[in-house]
């Protein structure tokens, strides 16, 4: 069975009208290939393509300005990490032959390989993408989503051992091979123990003297070990929202998995009722709920906060647009009400609306500013 990503492959083709270049970014195994498939069965010409993990398209690939000059219609090229020294030559050959179109592939993200691709500048467009999200496995399948996590082989298995037995095989492989391919050199064990207790972090503050001291390393390596995560889009780091004021406002990272699959297999928890009967039932729900939202708002990396004060108030989700600041809470409730959090936010921020998002069916307002929608009604929210 395979899924449509018909979001993304619109996406592609309106980045192809102003940019040669387009590079899908993401996660191992999370649907780039099939995708860049689905695209090229669009394309008007037949697409040619070198895939940089096979020895036989590395060889081909060995002098690329030879390779790739003579080359017209779509040239996708997978796992562009692995050959960095490919930018350059994309960079001439862009220039030489506008009417031939590059869609590169990677598995790290824009800022680890935003060295090698400076000299793209003004020439390429980034869609970041990541496993399935509730556009593509429906409404209906948002608990099966919610456990077992957005990767394709994971969401697809045929039964939920399968599932699980698919994403401990995918985090022995991310630490044992993926990591040192990318050519970052720290020890797999480590690295593992750092992800497994940093699992415990979903949904709170992230302290590098407190994980680091737990792990008998600095707070500095704890922090690379996170910004490693975060660069290969498994942890997203949301960061604080900084503005003039004089209250206390909590400056550190706010930790989310990305993927509820991969969070729940390092929590050792297989099945829905494993979930429900977890301390971080909560928290792993929440996490679900605000990456479907940031996926379907389009937010950036560099657009999404989470905001807090040292007194208790916070915020889930902060994000500008248009000129406004809007925001989102999440609650794993079946009746949110009106709280004095809210109330703070709205005021002590300025927001122009406040979205409460629920795992229940119906949408109701809390007041003028503030609106109750279920997940499943994502699509409802609208800046305005």
């Amino acid at each position: 069975m395979e899924i449509q990503r018909t979001p993304e492959i619109e996406s592609l083709k309106k980045r192809f009208k102003s940019y040669p270049i387009v590079a899908i970014l993401g996660p191992r195994q999370c649907g780039k290939t099939t995708l860049s498939r689905q695209f090229s069965s669009k394309w008007p010409s037949l697409a040619t393509v070198f895939d940089l993990e096979s020895p036989r398209d590395a060889e081909r690939l060995r002098d690329p300005l030879l390779a790739l000059e003579g080359i017209k219609g779509l040239v996708i090229i997978d796992e562009i990490q692995r050959r960095p020294d490919i930018f350059p030559v994309l960079r001439v050959l862009s220039d030489r032959f506008p009417k031939t179109k590059y869609l590169i592939l990677g598995s790290a993200s824009q800022d680890l390989i935003k060295q090698s691709s400076e000299s793209l500048a003004g020439r390429i467009s980034y869609l970041e993408m990541g496993g399935f999200s509730l556009k593509h496995a429906g409404i209906d399948k948002m608990d099966k989503l919610w456990i077992r996590g957005g990767f394709p082989r994971s969401f697809l298995a045929l039964s939920e051992a399968a599932s699980c037995q698919w994403r401990q095989d995918f985090i022995a492989t991310f630490l044992e091979r993926d990591i040192p391919q990318l050519g970052i050199k720290i020890p797999a064990k480590s690295l593992g123990r750092f992800w497994s207790m940093l699992a415990h972090y979903h949904g709170q503050i992230f302290s590098a003297s407190e994980i680091g001291r737990s792990l008998g390393v600095s707070d500095h390596t704890a922090q690379r070990y996170l910004d490693l995560l975060s660069g290969t889009f498994m942890v997203r780091q949301l960061r604080p929202w900084y503005y003039n004021t004089k209250k206390r406002i909590i400056k550190r990272p706010k930790i989310y998995f990305r993927d509820t699959g991969i969070l729940h297999t390092l929590l050792s928890l297989e099945e829905k009722k494993d979930v429900l009967s977890h301390p971080k039932l909560g928290a792993s729900w929440e996490g679900f709920a605000l990456e479907e939202a940031i996926r379907c708002i389009q937010l950036k990396e560099d657009e999404a906060f989470f905001w807090g004060v040292h007194t208790g108030a916070e915020l889930d989700l902060a994000f500008e647009k248009k000129g406004r600041l809007y925001g989102i809470e999440v609650k794993y409730t079946q009746a949110p009400s009106f709280t004095p959090s809210m109330r703070f936010a709205l005021a002590e921020l300025s927001l122009k609306h406040l979205w409460v998002i629920y795992p229940g069916k119906e949408e109701y307002p809390l007041s003028r500013n503030i609106t109750v929608v279920p997940l499943a009604n994502l699509d409802n929210i609208k800046v305005f």
